[in-house]
């Protein structure tokens, strides 16, 4: 089971794009990859399609290994955990304690 979830805010903690923050648009759960807006901007030369007319040069983000990353609970960046909440497993900020859903 992985920790950051699909609408989630990050911080990237390693590599290029380091302390910027984003939202989780994708995760890749066979991969354990994250795609986060506007993170990892990559450059990519497309031909012209029934989608793309002109073609040309897009940015685009690229994934990031989920270990790249540290979700962002009340603006400061915080490990997961799970815990049990009655019969329902929940997530939780390892820093406060508090239940993230």
């Amino acid at each position: 089971m992985l920790k950051i979830k699909k609408g989630d805010t990050v911080k990237v903690i390693t590599g290029k794009d380091k302390d910027k923050e984003g939202k989780v648009l994708s995760v890749d759960k066979k991969n354990a990859k994250v795609l986060v807006e506007g993170i990892n901007m990559v450059t990519k030369h497309a031909k012209p399609s029934a989608a793309n007319q002109n073609g040309g040069i897009i940015q685009k983000e690229a994934p990031l290994d989920i270990s790249n990353v540290m979700y962002l609970h009340k603006g400061k960046a915080t490990r997961v955990g799970f815990k049990m909440d009655g019969d329902k497993k929940v997530r939780f900020a390892k820093t406060t304690g508090e239940v993230i859903d």
